[in-house]
Formats: structure tokens, C-alpha cells, sequence
């Protein structure tokens, strides 16, 4: 798989005819897909939290399969050629080892350089995918495999910032149910506190002279 991946990286038009081929691969690809996931989850750990981690580990294998089937759907039915010949199994085999630079994402989390390496990942990437499109379906034109990724791609974006702005929202309106409702034990503190009319300026029981944690 190691191999694969350094060739689809490399932009090698055998190794996506490899793959588009050997229908044992699907598993594989599935891997790589769920590894850049989880490099990009990574990269950008900082603003999105172990919750965004999983959720775009879930997300990217979800939207791998959505992308093949629209990129699929356009190649077979829009810009279908008399020597396009593929299924979906193919096209996703080859789009899921595609993504295989994107694990370059993982350095994201770095100041400054971080938003440069995923901006040339993502510009990588979709080369990548343009070359196992024009391989999947047979295209002697990449210039219709551009079309193709072009079309797929504006959905895929579209579908893919709505998914991550929900995860986000949720990664959010936990923190704020979490800053909203505090902890028992800081609830009582503050309503003893409230009923000796004493002002309020520490929810920690050990930093308010003469409450015992406990007692009245």
C-alpha cells in the first residue's frame, strides 16, 4: 500500500491503471482515505478538538464515497466517452489512492507554514485526482477529466463545508453547555454564598473563608 501511495503521490498513471484494476484494493484505498483524514485531523487538532478529529475521520471516508459517486455519475452520463468503461469500485479506487499527498496535512498544525502545506496538499491532491479520473475512465483528453474533477469537485465542496460547519457547531455548543452549566459543587458554593450576602468571587469551596465544603 506504502508503494501505491508513493506513486499515486508521484503522479504515476501505472500505479492508478494498478489499482483501478485490482478490484482487492477498494480495502486499501479505504485505508489511505482514513489515514489523511486522520493527518488533516491532526494538522488541525488546535481549533477542532478530539471531536473534530473523529468526526473528520468519519467525514472524509463518508465524502470519499460521495465524491467517487458524483465524479462517477458526471464521467458515465455527461462526459462520457465511447471508451469510458468503468464502475464505481474502480473510480473510488483510484480517487481514495489520489488522496495520498494529502498526508502531508499533518504538518498543519505548525504557525505560519501550517496553511501553506495545506494549501499545496489540496492543489496536489486535486492534480492527483484529475490523473485517476482521466485513468478510470479511459480519457484521452485530460482536459475531460479536468471537466469531470471540476463539476464533481464544486458539489463535493459544497456537501463537505456543510458537514464540517455542522462538527464545528457542535465542537461549540458543547463548550458553551459546558461553560453554561457548572459543576454541582460549584452550584451550591454559589448559592450559599447568595443566601449570606456575600459577593460572589470564587466558585471553589476551598478559596471561601469559613465554608466548609459540605456544611451550611
Amino acid at each position: 500500500m506504502i508503494r501505491r501511495m508513493m506513486g499515486a503521490a508521484k503522479l504515476d498513471t501505472a500505479i492508478y491503471e494498478e489499482v483501478e484494476a485490482d478490484t482487492s484494493a477498494t480495502r486499501s484505498a479505504l485505508t489511505v482515505v482514513a489515514l489523511v483524514a486522520l493527518a488533516t485531523g491532526i494538522g488541525t487538532f488546535g481549533s477542532g478538538g478530539p471531536l473534530g478529529l473523529v468526526v473528520g475521520i468519519a467525514a472524509g471516508i463518508g465524502l470519499w464515497a460521495l465524491w467517487a459517486w458524483i465524479t462517477y455519475f458526471v464521467g458515465t452520463t455527461l462526459l462520457k466517452t465511447a471508451e469510458t468503461n468503468a464502475d464505481w469500485g474502480q473510480l473510488a479506487r483510484t480517487l481514495g489512492f489520489a488522496q495520498s499527498p494529502g498526508v502531508i496535512k499533518v504538518l498543519g498544525f505548525i504557525p505560519v507554514l501550517g496553511p501553506l502545506v495545506f494549501a499545496i496538499a489540496s492543489i496536489w491532491q486535486l492534480v492527483a485526482m484529475v490523473i485517476a479520473i482521466r485513468q478510470a475512465f479511459a480519457y484521452s483528453s485530460t482536459w475531460r477529466a479536468v471537466g469531470v474533477a471540476v463539476v464533481g469537485f464544486i458539489s463535493y465542496a459544497v456537501v463537505s463545508s456543510i458537514v464540517y460547519a455542522l462538527a464545528e457547531s457542535i465542537h461549540d455548543g458543547r463548550s458553551r453547555s459546558y461553560c453554561r452549566f457548572p459543576t454541582r459543587e460549584a452550584r451550591a458554593v454559589t448559592h450559599r454564598l447568595a443566601l449570606n450576602g456575600q459577593v460572589i468571587t470564587s466558585l471553589d469551596p476551598s478559596t471561601v473563608p469559613g465554608l466548609v465544603k459540605g456544611g451550611t
